[in-house]
């Protein structure tokens, strides 16, 4: 006995140091990661927790797909769809209100523990009852930590019942659900983990339901099971043996901190990596003329868009905010600054979402802007200022803008800034002009149609500050139309309302889209079945494998 613990102990200590090798920044060119381990070099440093009711990152969200389950996920094949995942079936009541699940028959978390409606239940309450980032997907449906027990309920062992407060369309219903909060955790191993609280005016419960552990722990049923994670540095992921579907082919993944995308190239290059996921257009090009490697790539649901404060009296005029629209040269953005990162896209709803208008009408028309410039009565042009996030491709698409909005006389200020200073200002409806993107919550129309299209308040103390609000922009109409979308149970006709809505915003409102973010990884040729997914919690890693 004693030896066999010594050479167990001598296996992970190898294993470690194997790992640990791989994280070196500095290995040797001409490095060949291993046959059964999967090495990326990643931009992770946005990771601040692993819990999925805490989490609400983008590459915590890749971790999360590939670590935890859910009842049901996007359906790749249609992602306008969702597919069972835990769940077998489901139905809905005929009053719209419950919906019914039941679980695949034999499924079990990594731990070895059976997976039931109880983890089910469970992992709504707990998520509801943090009250994260995240928590407002499932809170929206009239759940609250007061009665969450009665909404989100074990039936039996393989039942589990959501219960809703209005007749809302499946389809929403169904897309929240496949939202990384929705991820089912072992309830029985969380609550081995669960740390004492003293309740208070903020927070009324008992015991932090595990989320201390959680943030550096793993109680999942993935394909992979986390195995570390260290901050700034590297994910370690082993494959779950005990994973109900098809196993995955590498026995662990790494994702390895780095930030530059020159640095990724070079370890892509040399063999210290086997994927690159932060390429800019120049170590794109020079990865297009190496024989070893290849890239792929695939439209995340993140548009870009510059936005007019309509308190600004020349912004709010209707001639001047379609004449933005005619001062951007997509083509050239295109072709340079967005190559391989970004397609020229111009609606509010990304490709793959129900209802997306694949309409791009506008185009640079310096004369055409003019023409309506001089409508709104300012021939001249005018000042006006706009607030950038200091970094690539922003940087770049503003100084753009601005060449093409000075040809018809519009002479814009760049005022650079961090993050948190352009974010802070806009939140404030304290700017001008802001440029920034925007990414959807959950893969349903409403997490972009909300904010583009619906403004219940646009008073100052207003407190749904959708982007319609940030830019004052007092839309009743378009409001009552996105939260009748919501309620139209016909997948069919409900597209038709959000294209109506799409189209109603390119011609009127004050924002300018400008395109959709591609998602793009440099590979070794060596790799098969790398592919990377329409939203960031779908990029799995289970089906890759090595020659």
């Amino acid at each position: 006995m004693m030896m066999e613990k010594f050479a167990l102990r001598s296996r992970i200590l190898l294993a470690g140091a194997a790992m640990s090798a791989l994280l070196l920044a500095g290995a040797p060119a001409g490095a060949v990661t291993p046959a059964d381990t999967l090495v990326e070099g990643f931009a992770i440093d946005d990771i601040i927790s692993m819990d999925p009711g805490e989490a609400f990152e983008l590459s915590t969200a890749e971790v999360t797909g590939n670590t935890y389950d859910l009842l049901v996920r996007l359906d790749l094949s249609d992602t306008s769809k969702v597919k069972g995942d835990l769940a077998e079936s489901w139905t809905v009541s005929d009053d719209g209100l419950t919906y019914t699940f039941k679980l695949k028959p034999g499924l079990k978390f990594a731990s070895g523990n059976p997976i039931t409606a109880a983890d089910v239940a469970y992992s709504f309450e707990r998520a509801v009852k943090l009250d994260k980032s995240p928590a407002f997907i499932i809170g929206q449906f009239g759940v609250s930590g007061d009665n969450v027990t009665d909404k989100a309920k074990a039936v039996d062992d393989t039942t589990f019942q959501f219960t809703v407060d209005k007749a809302y369309a499946p389809s929403f219903v169904l897309n929240c659900l496949s939202a990384t909060v929705a991820s089912v955790v072992d309830a029985k191993l969380v609550k081995e983990h669960v740390a004492a609280v003293t309740p208070s005016a903020d927070y009324k419960w008992d015991n932090d339901f595990g989320n201390a552990w959680l943030k550096t722990g793993y109680a999942g049923s993935g394909a992979f099971k986390l195995r570390e994670w260290r901050a700034n540095e590297a994910v370690v992921m082993e494959r779950n043996d005990n994973y109900y579907g098809e196993k995955a082919k590498l026995a662990r993944v790494i994702y390895r901190n780095m930030k530059e995308s020159s640095a990724q190239r070079l370890a892509l290059e040399a063999g210290d990596i086997d994927v690159a996921r932060n390429l800019e257009p120049n170590d794109l090009d020079a990865i297009a003329k190496n024989a070893d490697l290849t890239s792929t790539s695939a439209p995340k649901g993140t548009v870009f868009y510059i936005s007019l404060n309509q308190k600004n009296p020349n912004l709010a005029k209707p001639e001047v905010r379609q004449a933005f629209k005619y001062l951007v040269d997509y083509d050239a953005l295109g072709s340079t600054i967005l190559k391989g990162i970004g397609e020229i896209h111009q609606t509010f709803l990304p490709k793959g979402v129900l209802g997306e208008l694949d309409e791009n009408p506008f185009k640079l028309d310096v004369a055409k802007a003019k023409e309506l410039l001089a409508k709104a009565g300012l021939a001249d042009g005018f000042s006006v200022t706009m607030d950038v996030r200091t970094g690539q491709p922003i940087t770049g698409m503003a100084e753009s803008i601005q060449q093409t909005l000075g040809q018809a006389g519009i002479k814009l200020e760049i005022i650079p800034g961090d993050g948190k200073q352009t974010l802070t200002k806009y939140r404030a409806r304290n700017h001008d002009i802001y440029i920034g993107q925007w990414g959807q919550d959950y893969f349903d129309p409403n997490s972009n149609a909300q904010t583009f299209a619906s403004n219940p308040d646009n008073s100052d103390a207003a407190k749904t500050k959708t982007l319609a609000w940030r830019n004052a922009w007092d839309i009743p109409d378009l409001t009552k139309q996105t939260e009748a979308a919501l309620l139209e149970k016909d997948a069919g006709k409900r597209a038709d309302m959000y294209k109506d809505l799409e189209k109603k915003i390119l011609d009127t409102s004050p924002f300018v889209v400008i395109h959709q973010q591609l998602e793009v990884a440099g590979l070794r040729k060596n790799l098969k079945g790398f592919a990377l997914g329409p939203s960031f919690d779908s990029n799995f890693v289970g089906p890759v494998s090595k020659e």
